[in-house]
C-alpha cells in the first residue's frame, strides 16, 4: 500500500485539455452536488485510511447506484478516512489516458486511484469483471494479486455478484459478503492500526501479507490466497481449504440489523450528466423471504429488516431537501410487501400533495399490489405504467420456482389498475426456468393476451398496451437452483422466436402487446461468471486482453470473443464452456462457493431443490412467507443469530403536519 511523503497532485490539470476529444466528458469532471473532496492527510501523519470505491461501469449507471453512495458517505464521516469515488471510463476515454499516461483517476480530488489505500469494488453483475481489470490497468496495479507490493491498494470486492468471487480470486486481494456499512469500517480500522504499528510484516514476509492475514482472521473477510483449491480428475472441486494458521474454514457474510440506525444515503449525490435514475432513493427494508427459488438476492440478503415508519418520512423529507429531486422512489426487492406500506404511502402523499414530488414503488408483486396503494403514490397526477413480475408464462412453472402468483391473481389486479384510469401494464417473465417446456413459454402470449382483453373490458377504450419483458434464466450460487442445468441459448433463442411470431401474428390483440427480449448468449456467459470457480480467471483476462470492455451493454458484448476465450482457456484443463452452464452438478458437487457462508443451510437449498422437481412432476409444494408464518429452518437466523424484523410498529409518519 502506497506509502507517501506527500499528497498527490491533482490530475485534473492534465485531463481538462483533453476533455473536449471525448464523448460526455461532464462525466469525468466531478463537483457533484454533496460529493466531498478531503484533505489527503486528513489524520495524523500515517493513520489516514483512504478509500477509492468503484461501480464497474460508465458513470450513468454508477452514480445512482446505492451501494457505493452509501459507503462513500459512512467513510467519509470519519475525520481520519478519506473515500473518493471513481468508475469506468469509455472507451474513447481509455485511449486518451493511455495515450497520454493518464492513470485511472477519481471524480472527485482527480487522484491516482493506485495512490489510495483501498480500491472497493461494487459488483451488482458478473458482466463488470472485464471493467476492473481495465481499471486496474489503467491504474497502474498489476492485474494479479500475486504481484502486488506493500506500495500497491488492497483490491477488494463486495455486492451480489461477490458471493462468488472465486471467477476473479486472481485479481481480488479480498471480498467481503453482505451488507457494507459495519464491515468497512471494521476494515479501515484493521488497515488503520497496522498502519500507525509502521505497517510490520509479522511472520508473513511482506508487511501486505500481514494485514491481509488480520483481515482474513477476523472471519469476514475472505483473502483468497490463504485458501488453496484441489480438483478431481472429473474436473470437479476436489477441496478448498485455508492454508495458514487461524483462516477460518468458512468466511460468513456480514448482515446490518438496525437499518434506522443508519439512515443513508442522508447526502444523496445530485449527478452533472444524466443517468439511469433520476430520483432519490430510500431503502424501506432489506431482504425477502418469499421464497423464489430462482432469486439470489432474495436468498443472499435474508433476514427481512424494515425501516420504521419514522425514519423512512425523515429520510424522503431530508433527501428531497438536499438533492432538489422530485421524484421519490421507495425501494426494496418487494416493497409493497412492507409491513405499514399502506401508511408510509397515505403519510406521504398526504405531505406532498400539491407539490412538485411524486412517489414510486418500483418493484410491486401481484399479490401484494392494491389500488388504493397506487392512487396514493399518483395522488399528485402523475401516472406512469405498472411493472409486475409474474416470472413464469404458466401456473406450472410458477409452482416450480415458488413464485405463487396465479393467473386470476393477475388479470384482478390489472382489472382494478385498467379501470381505475392506467393505460400501460408491462409484464417480467423468464425464459429457460428449470423443467421449462416450449408450453410454458408460449403461455405467456396467451396470458398477454388476457390482459390486453380484461383491460379493453373494464376501461371501455381500445388505447390498452401491454409490454411484455423477458429475460433469460441464469442459475445463480446460494439458491436452490444452484445445481440447476442452464439451458443453452440456442433453444432460448428458439423458445423466444416462437413466442415473438405467436403474438405478433394475432391481429385482435398483436398491436397492443410490446415484446421486448434479448438473445440467449449474454445469459451463458453470465452463467460461465455466476458458477465458476478460479479456472474461469483465465477466460475473463483473456477476454479483456482481447479488447473486451462493458460485457453488459449489448453494444459492447461479443459472444465469440466469450465463446473463443473459453475454448482456449478451459481446455487445458480438460472443460468448456457447456461444463459450466449446460451441466446439472449433483447434490455430493463441491461447489466453488460452499466456504462463503451466506447464512442458508446447504441441505435446505437441496430439498428445495427436490421440491421443485417435485412439483414439475404434479406435487403439491409450496414455501410460505416466514415473515407471516412460521420458520421453515432456511438456516439464516439461527446461523448468523438474526431476526426478521417487520412492522406493525403502531407509529405514525413524521412530522404530521402536512407540508
Amino acid at each position: 500500500m502506497p506509502a507517501l511523503a506527500s499528497a498527490p497532485e491533482s490530475l485534473f490539470p492534465r485531463l481538462e485539455p483533453l476533455l473536449p476529444t471525448v464523448s460526455k466528458p461532464i462525466q469525468y469532471v466531478g463537483g457533484e452536488l454533496n460529493s466531498t473532496v478531503k484533505e489527503w492527510d486528513a489524520a495524523p501523519e500515517g493513520e489516514t485510511v483512504r478509500w477509492a470505491l468503484m461501480y464497474p461501469d460508465a458513470y450513468e449507471v454508477g452514480l445512482p447506484n446505492q451501494g457505493v453512495q452509501i459507503l462513500y458517505e459512512v467513510l467519509n464521516e470519519r475525520d481520519w478516512i478519506v473515500a473518493e469515488r471513481t468508475y469506468s471510463v469509455w472507451p474513447d476515454m481509455e485511449s486518451v489516458m493511455r495515450e497520454h499516461h493518464i492513470p485511472q483517476f477519481t471524480v472527485d480530488g482527480h487522484r491516482p486511484v493506485g495512490d489510495f489505500d483501498l480500491f472497493g469494488l461494487s459488483f451488482s453483475t458478473e458482466l463488470g469483471y472485464t471493467n476492473m481489470l481495465t481499471a486496474l490497468d489503467l491504474a497502474g496495479i498489476p492485474l494479479h494479486a500475486v504481484d502486488r507490493t506493500d506500495d500497491d491498494p488492497v483490491v477488494l470486492a463486495g455486492g451480489h455478484a461477490a458471493f462468488n468471487p472465486e471467477p476473479i480470486a486472481d485479481f481480488l486481494d479480498a471480498a467481503v459478503l453482505g451488507d457494507g456499512e459495519e464491515v468497512v469500517l471494521a476494515i479501515s480500522e484493521v488497515v488503520r492500526e497496522w498502519k500507525a504499528e509502521g505497517r510490520p510484516s509479522g511472520s508473513m514476509g511482506s508487511g501486505r501479507d500481514e494485514l491481509l492475514r488480520r483481515l482474513a482472521v477476523s472471519g469476514g473477510v475472505y483473502v483468497p490466497k490463504f485458501y488453496d483449491v484441489s480438483y478431481a480428475d472429473s474436473g470437479e472441486i476436489a477441496a478448498v481449504v485455508p492454508n495458514g494458521p487461524g483462516i477460518p474454514a468458512r468466511v460468513r457474510k456480514h448482515t446490518l440489523m438496525d437499518l434506522d440506525q443508519w439512515p443513508y444515503p442522508a447526502k444523496p449525490l445530485v449527478p452533472l450528466a444524466e443517468t439511469v435514475h433520476e430520483r432519490f432513493s430510500v431503502e424501506i427494508f432489506r431482504g425477502c423471504t418469499r421464497g423464489c427459488r430462482f432469486c439470489q438476492a432474495g436468498m443472499i440478503t435474508r433476514p427481512v429488516r424494515e425501516r420504521s415508519i419514522e425514519t423512512i418520512g425523515a429520510m424522503v423529507e431530508n433527501g428531497i431537501r438536499k438533492s432538489g429531486f422530485e421524484e421519490v422512489g421507495l425501494l426494496s426487492l418487494s416493497s409493497a410487501d412492507h409491513s405499514e406500506i399502506a401508511e408510509v404511502a397515505k403519510g406521504l402523499a398526504d405531505r406532498y400533495e400539491g407539490q412538485n414530488v411524486s412517489l414510486s414503488l418500483p418493484s410491486t408483486r401481484v399479490d401484494a399490489f392494491n389500488i388504493d396503494l397506487a392512487n396514493e403514490f399518483s395522488r399528485n397526477g402523475r401516472r406512469s405504467g405498472l411493472t409486475f413480475a409474474p416470472e413464469g408464462g404458466s401456473e406450472r412453472m410458477r409452482k416450480v420456482i415458488n413464485k405463487m402468483v396465479s393467473e386470476d391473481d393477475l388479470i384482478r389486479t390489472v382489472a382494478a389498475a385498467y379501470s381505475s384510469g392506467w393505460r400501460q401494464v408491462k409484464l417480467y417473465f423468464m425464459c429457460g426456468l428449470p423443467t421449462e417446456t416450449d408450453e410454458d413459454v408460449l403461455a405467456i402470449a396467451d396470458l398477454a393476451k388476457r390482459v390486453i382483453a380484461t383491460g379493453r373490458e373494464v376501461s371501455g377504450r381500445n388505447d390498452i398496451r401491454c409490454t411484455v419483458s423477458i429475460g433469460g434464466f441464469v442459475p445463480k450460487p446460494h439458491t436452490p437452483f444452484q445445481w440447476a442445468a442452464q439451458l443453452d441459448h440456442d433453444t432460448t433463442d428458439e423458445r423466444l422466436r416462437k413466442l415473438r411470431d405467436l403474438v405478433r401474428d394475432d391481429k385482435k390483440y398483436g398491436r397492443a402487446i410490446g415484446f421486448r427480449y434479448h438473445d440467449g448468449k449474454p445469459g451463458t456467459i453470465e452463467g460461465l461468471l455466476s458458477r465458476g470457480d478460479r479456472r474461469v480467471g483465465a477466460v475473463i483476462e483473456r477476454v479483456w486482453r482481447d479488447g473486451g470492455r462493458f460485457d453488459g451493454w449489448s453494444e459492447h458484448f461479443s459472444y465469440d470473443r466469450w465463446a473463443e476465450s473459453a475454448a482456449s482457456a478451459l481446455a487445458e484443463h480438460g472443460l468448456d464452456l457447456d461444463w459450466f452452464t449446460t451441466r446439472e452438478r449433483e447434490y455430493d458437487e463441491v461447489l466453488p462457493w460452499d466456504h462463503l457462508d451466506s447464512g442458508l443451510d446447504k441441505d435446505w437449498l437441496w430439498a428445495d431443490w427436490e421440491d421443485a422437481l417435485a412439483v414439475a412432476d404434479g406435487a403439491d409444494v409450496e414455501v410460505e412467507d416466514c415473515r407471516w408464518t412460521p420458520c421453515y429452518d432456511c438456516g439464516v437466523c439461527p446461523e448468523l443469530g438474526t431476526e426478521t424484523q417487520i412492522g406493525p410498529t403502531g407509529r405514525q409518519l413524521l412530522p404530521l403536519a402536512v407540508v
